[in-house]
């Protein structure tokens, strides 16, 4: 008797939209200046406690000011949790002559960590949006992902973020972003693949809805480089 192989019927559930960023993930800095947090010598102390774990001799000269170090560069490193991206955004330019196309900015380079191993993932983020009327200043998108990116992150939240913030507070007519990767947790551990990349992709808007558009979008981004 032969097989009958039925169609496979397309599940609803999984053609639902995905749910909204809550906006508090993207219009206020993540750390309120009120939140109780463990003091820099209770962090200095944390790391000491890391390296005796690894089985280091943390008397050793080499590692006296270890600790010291390691802190103040999470200070630098995840600065963004201090930074608000609403604010990166709110001041813009009406003067565009009428100008009715996306604005892209392609190529803007980052460093992020990845918040399963805490370790970097670098690369590159493409970000167009169609304006109503009044744009922002060119280097507020770099800016805005880089307080993003200084988070522990995963890939495909910090293009979501990225994307959600700009639709919030420029209202425009669409939102692209295109994020390309290589994480070392995937490279320098585990399988050890050096020089994979991942790609990750959010669209709102005109770009979502126009399958025209999202190809001139990264037509533009994937041109001569």
């Amino acid at each position: 008797m032969d097989a009958t192989i039925k169609p496979i019927r397309p599940n609803k559930q999984l053609e639902s939209r995905p749910a909204e960023l809550d906006p508090a993930e993207f219009l206020a800095a993540a750390v309120r200046a009120d939140q109780p947090r463990p003091a820099r010598a209770e962090a200095e102390a944390a790391v000491k406690t890391l390296l005796a774990y690894i089985g280091e001799n943390t008397e050793r000269e080499g590692l006296l000011d270890t600790p010291r170090r390691v802190v103040e560069a999470f200070d630098e490193l995840y600065q963004g949790y201090h930074q608000c991206p609403a604010e990166v955004l709110d001041r813009t330019f009406g003067e565009t002559a009428g100008y009715d196309d996306f604005v892209l900015v392609r190529d803007i380079e980052f460093t992020s960590q990845c918040e399963h191993h805490m370790m970097p993932f670098y690369g590159k983020a493409h970000i167009a949006y169609t304006p109503v009327e009044r744009v922002v200043g060119l280097s507020k998108l770099a800016r805005l992902t880089d307080i993003f990116a200084r988070r522990l992150q995963t890939q495909e939240h910090l293009t979501a973020q990225i994307a959600a913030a700009i639709d919030e507070v420029l209202k425009p007519r669409g939102v692209a972003v295109l994020i390309e990767a290589e994480h070392t947790c995937m490279s320098v551990r585990g399988v050890a693949k050096h020089g994979a990349s991942t790609f990750t992709s959010r669209f709102t808007g005109m770009f979502r809805d126009n399958p025209a558009e999202q190809a001139r979008f990264l037509s533009l981004v994937r041109g001569t480089r």
